[in-house]
């Protein structure tokens, strides 16, 4: 994902919900409806989960340090997990409070044209930073479905943008049946109930979002595409004849690193085992530029029997085994 296209979803979001954010708490003011109380604080939530990213995507670009030798990406995926954990305390757990006491203790709502004027505004507003954010992933997602997308995705930006417009575009739907069966009925408990799906809602997404997150956070591989472009890279079928094991890691989201055992002619000398190792080096960037830390160590590939030992990965194929060439 470019860093300009998450970036530009970004501050679409935050400008269209600063503005919902404001008119949907003048209108809980002058009518007293639960729904809008919640869906003006998810939507200061949401504003502040967009400033979250940004601090986050402008922390990650900070130079590497003897300290931190890889650099900072990492924080991009830091700040997208802060951002289900604001999501599902001061949206979900917030929403879920305010409609357990409307349930409670009902009123019905007041000047009802403040509520409807400002949920069909912020429908509008939602959309436009939805469809903002639906144009830019389908600039990265390839072929992917969009849950394959919001699933794979190495940079956090998007996913995060799409589900949080998604789910303010629902709970703006289930906020807006709750005031009008309320004004219908004259009965204050539906807006409570409103309330209530909002709040289950909101945290359902922080709880995906905060699992997404927090597999990038352990360290997630390369993409199965960037694995296979990157062995055929660095196999040229004369120096460098094939790939024993490799190890991908994204260090963040526009940045991999690659280690991989790869196997060289015996008769190589030293002079031209260096020069192989860095003219794969050349290639493999080549073919995949966020592959920015690569470490190659060569081999002599063979097919007797190495000692036994564990291995952490697996066996190898039948007869496949690397380590120093048979006398």
């Amino acid at each position: 994902m470019s860093a300009s296209g998450g970036t530009k979803a970004i501050v679409a979001a935050l400008t269209a919900n600063l503005a919902i954010a404001v008119a949907k708490f003048v209108a809980f003011v002058f009518s007293g409806s639960s729904s809008m109380l919640a869906e003006s604080v998810h939507s200061l939530a949401d504003s502040g989960n967009q400033a979250l990213l940004l601090l986050g995507g402008r922390r990650a670009r900070r130079e590497a340090t003897p300290e931190h030798p890889f650099g900072y990406g990492r924080e991009r995926y830091i700040y997208a997990f802060l951002v289900s954990i604001v999501l599902f305390s001061a949206g979900g757990m917030f929403a879920l409070y305010e409609g357990y006491e409307k349930i409670k203790h009902p009123h019905p709502i007041e000047a009802w044209y403040w509520p409807v004027g400002v949920l069909i505004f912020a429908i509008i507003a939602e959309t436009f930073s939805f469809r903002t954010a639906i144009k830019e992933s389908n600039q990265v997602r390839g072929s992917l479905s969009w849950k394959e997308f919001v699933r794979r995705a190495k940079a956090p930006e998007l996913p995060v943008v799409l589900l949080e417009d998604l789910g303010a575009l629902v709970g703006l739907v289930l906020a807006l049946i709750g005031v009008s069966v309320a004004l219908v009925t004259g009965d204050g408990l539906w807006d409570g109930i409103g309330t209530l799906c909002i709040g289950v809602l909101l945290i359902l997404i922080a709880l995906v979002l905060a699992a997404e997150t927090k597999s990038l956070l352990l360290g997630e591989a390369a993409t199965v595409e960037d694995i296979r472009r990157i062995e055929a890279a660095i196999v040229d079928g004369e120096r460098v004849t094939r790939v024993i094991h490799m190890r991908t890691l994204h260090l963040g989201p526009e940045e991999l690193l690659v280690a991989a055992k790869i196997a060289v002619p015996n008769e190589d000398t030293a002079r031209e085992v260096a020069e192989s190792i860095n003219a794969a080096e050349e290639r493999l960037r080549a073919a995949v530029p966020i592959a920015r830390v690569v470490y190659l160590e060569p081999d002599v590939y063979r097919t007797s029997p190495a000692p036994a030992g564990p291995d952490p990965v697996g066996p190898a194929p039948a007869g496949d085994t690397a380590g120093p060439a048979a006398p």
